[in-house]
């Protein structure tokens, strides 16, 4: 184990996530109450969005965020464009569209936890990343609506059915309304602008809210999802090892295939690694919801629990030192 995964792994918030993992596996009867867990996810999204509008507000728009955020838009429709046809050689379009979307999306822990690293490494990055977080969210979601339809003629087509297309209409508006008006997403999203409005002065005042504490709740958050993730994990009994290699592989090809274009970009190396880490995460929260009620024909056990119990515990122990490490390589 190189020194850098070494010293990830002596991260506290990772060593309690570790301990999530391990108190699970035991089968302890520890839970953190649902309503602990939801103040402490929209804290995390709250205090990033603060922090990233301040660091806009200071920076400004330059020519190396619009090329940073254009690859963000780049990957966030490429991933369920590759994936998609990918998935297809082994399952039904209906589950191929429902995990396209899951790793078309990003995952907003994965992203704080990258952050988190660079800090730890004295590696800064711009605070137009959680711009990125924001813009990687919704794309992968209309891909998703936009595959499902056309898994649903196909399947019109050789059956012989004629399609609703006045109950499809409904249900693409009030899938996409739901995708752009997500609670977190949008909380996100007033924070980046409630930190943009203020800057440095306003988020001095809110220190104390965004400082040393953010530390301490990341770490407990991640406690929470440790247990989450074991839990999940003895559920996936019998699932195809084709999907296992997915969550592992498709990850780290977004990662290089980010870190590449980033390369070519000439962004910072902080700046390359969120971006990478963006691309490489999968959501678990937003999309599944989302996803369920737009493709309720996929299996949600799949999809999720791909990105839960696989994807995401990968990127927060190995992933991000890993492409880290090949950033400085480059």
């Amino acid at each position: 184990m190189s020194a850098g995964m070494f010293a990830t792994l002596l991260d506290p918030a990772i060593l309690f996530f570790i301990l999530g993992l391990f108190i699970a596996t035991v089968r302890s009867n520890l839970e953190i109450p649902a309503q602990i867990s939801k103040f402490l996810s929209l804290y995390l999204l709250m205090a990033i969005g603060l922090k990233g509008g301040m660091a806009l507000s200071v920076s400004g728009i330059q020519p190396h965020i619009l090329l940073g955020l254009g690859i963000a838009l780049l990957m966030a429709f490429l991933v369920p464009a590759y994936t998609y046809p990918l998935l297809r050689l082994r399952t039904d379009g209906y589950n191929a569209a429902a995990i396209a979307a899951t790793y078309g999306s990003v995952s907003a822990v994965t992203f704080i936890a990258a952050g988190q690293f660079l800090n730890n490494q004295g590696v800064e990055y711009g605070g137009y990343m959680a711009v990125a977080l924001v813009l990687m969210e919704s794309p992968a979601i209309i891909m998703a609506v936009a595959l499902a339809a056309h898994a649903r003629g196909q399947a019109n087509l050789h059956s012989g059915a004629v399609p609703a297309a006045g109950d499809a209409k409904v249900s693409m508006k009030s899938v996409l309304h739901e995708a752009f008006t997500d609670g977190g997403h949008l909380l996100l999203l007033g924070s980046l602008v409630v930190g943009a409005v203020v800057g440095v002065k306003g988020y001095e005042l809110m220190k104390p809210f965004t400082g040393d504490i953010f530390k301490g709740l990341l770490a407990f958050f991640l406690l929470e999802m440790g247990l989450l993730v074991a839990r999940r994990v003895r559920e996936m009994k019998g699932i195809d090892p084709f999907f296992i290699g997915f969550a592992f592989v498709v990850p780290m090809l977004n990662a290089a295939i980010t870190i590449a274009l980033a390369h070519w970009a000439g962004l910072s190396d902080g700046n390359s690694l969120m971006l990478a880490v963006l691309a490489a995460s999968a959501s678990y929260i937003v999309v599944p919801a989302v996803v369920r009620a737009a493709i309720p024909e996929a299996n949600p056990g799949l999809y999720f629990s791909m990105a839960l119990a696989m994807t995401f515990p990968f990127n927060v122990i190995i992933g991000i030192p890993l492409y880290y490490q090949l950033i400085a390589y480059l």
